[in-house]
């Protein structure tokens, strides 16, 4: 086992090192930015909140609209110390990428502390993981969540402190909403019995003390401002994708949230995972009635998180698009359980030649492939980066250049255009203008919507709205003509004049 700062060592230096692999690719392509259009929406939350102290897309107008107020905190500090939003994104999730690999190497020595280079190499190939790398770049909160889920569980099953894991979890609800899962697992597990076989009930008054801290306050905020207790997203998102709920069957839904999670080098840990979990199986069975509940259990812990998430997304939001950003955190988890199964099922020293050359070659495979998809997955998030920029970025400053401060936009990506237009908007996706949501996906009902609110422009991609920007009232006056978009089968966004006629 290496040294655990010679290992953190490491990790700084792979991060270090894919770091210049993404960024160095994006800025020889030319642009540097962000591949998705939300890191812009939480980069405008966050510079208004270090602006003006409000949590507020549009000054002035206080909003329910971000999943993860805790990362616009995080970001609001760069840009209270001048540093540039971009850069102090990257460096933050750089830094939740080493912090992810260090709490993944610490769970498997907890759980398997006789597989000591298991831990290791876990803990390598987490930070070498194409999804996370493109996570921790992608200026969007999925390591931090990740980060903190990690360490919750960390603290729930070495003893911490129980105000401290109430904590924990409050943190963690105000990086994602779905946290509150997590936080509910960890809770049964430590009332759980350990040697004295009795439940540890003095435990629940100080963990709900430390998780009401934060997120009654963040409830309280929620219902004020938009009579609901989470952010308009969480609703916004379920209107808009509720046709593949009503669509697809429950095991296709399954089967589209775990797909991307498997794109990699992970996918050659399947049997290492399928082994690892029925090993604790069937040492829960052999071990019942000689060891505590919580002992027995305690392996389960990360398994059940893993399970938990991939069934929310399947029955609530089965979507895999941007490389399955919504389920990357359960990759952590399934790198846990692969690597410590296939660490027991590899054998490169056996003295059977077939087993020895086998293991050898898996080996060598997993490692040809998890440096492979580092590269590939930089051409991946140059692509998106470039997109975005070419796109939502070129529209944004095309409207910051030729449309009046009050014109009111109505626009369906907003991110872009919030942080460099800076200019009123209706938001037809439903996070800063909730009152969409009930017809979301209804095209003649949100024109009607725009009319009314007197939008001067409308934004968005035609093939998103084929029905409404037909309409005789929207008058076409740019589009980005991105080749890039072109490319790869898609059309470019387009901005209309809204006549109110």
């Amino acid at each position: 086992m290496l040294d655990s700062r010679w290992l953190q060592a490491l990790l700084c230096t792979v991060a270090f090192v894919v770091t210049i692999v993404y960024l160095g690719q994006t800025a020889c392509a030319g642009y540097l930015g962000f591949p998705l259009d939300d890191a812009w929406i939480h980069q405008t939350y966050a510079r208004n909140l270090a602006r003006w102290g409000e949590f507020a897309y549009v000054r002035g107008q206080l909003s329910a609209g971000s999943t993860a107020p805790l990362w616009t905190i995080v970001l609001s500090v760069g840009y209270l110390l001048g540093v540039d939003g971009r850069l102090w994104a990257y460096l933050v999730g750089a830094t939740c990428l080493v912090w992810t690999a260090s709490i993944v190497y610490r769970l498997a020595s907890l759980l398997w502390s006789d597989r000591v280079w298991t831990a290791s190499a876990a803990a390598i190939f987490c930070a070498l993981e194409w999804h996370l790398i493109w996570a921790a770049f992608s200026g969007m909160e999925i390591l931090l969540f990740i980060s903190l889920s990690l360490l919750l569980m960390d603290q729930a099953m070495t003893g911490g402190r129980p105000f401290w894991i109430g904590l924990l979890g409050s943190l963690l609800v105000l990086t994602r909403p779905e946290g509150i899962v997590l936080f509910l697992l960890v809770m049964v597990f430590i009332l759980l019995p350990e040697e004295e076989r009795t439940w540890h009930w003095a435990s629940v008054p100080p963990v709900l003390a430390g998780f009401s801290l934060l997120v009654v306050p963040y409830l309280v905020y929620n219902v004020i401002v938009s009579g609901a207790l989470f952010p308009n997203t969480f609703y916004a998102k379920q209107a808009e994708y509720r046709v593949l709920l009503e669509g697809l069957p429950l095991w296709t839904r399954l089967w589209r949230v775990v797909r991307p999670t498997l794109v990699g080098a992970q996918v050659l840990l399947v049997p290492g995972f399928i082994y690892a979990v029925w090993r604790e199986v069937k040492r829960l069975f052999a071990a019942r009635g000689e060891l505590a509940l919580r002992q027995l259990l305690l392996p389960f812990l990360p398994l059940l998180w893993w399970a938990a998430m991939l069934g929310i997304y399947a029955l609530r939001l089965p979507v895999d698009y941007q490389h399955g950003r919504y389920l990357i955190p359960t990759i952590p988890l399934f790198i846990l359980y692969g690597m410590t199964g296939m660490g027991e099922m590899l054998q490169p020293g056996s003295e059977r030649a077939v087993v020895r050359i086998l293991s050898q070659v898996v080996l060598g495979a997993t490692g040809v492939l998890l440096l492979a998809f580092v590269f590939m997955g930089g051409m991946a998030y140059t692509r998106d980066v470039r997109v975005i920029e070419c796109e939502m970025v070129d529209v944004a400053r095309w409207l910051a250049e030729n449309t009046p401060p009050e014109a009111l936009i109505a626009a369906h990506d907003i991110g872009a255009i919030g942080y460099f237009a800076e200019r009123p908007l209706l938001d037809l996706a439903g996070l800063i203008t909730p009152q969409v949501i009930p017809f979301i996906r209804d095209e003649a009902r949100l024109l009607d919507f725009v009319r009314e609110r007197g939008a001067d422009y409308l934004v968005t991609f035609p093939s998103w709205y084929p029905q409404m920007v037909r309409d005789p009232s929207l008058e076409p006056v740019y589009d980005t003509g991105c080749p890039w978009t072109v490319a790869l089968g898609h059309d470019n966004m387009a901005v209309y004049r809204v006549s109110s006629e």
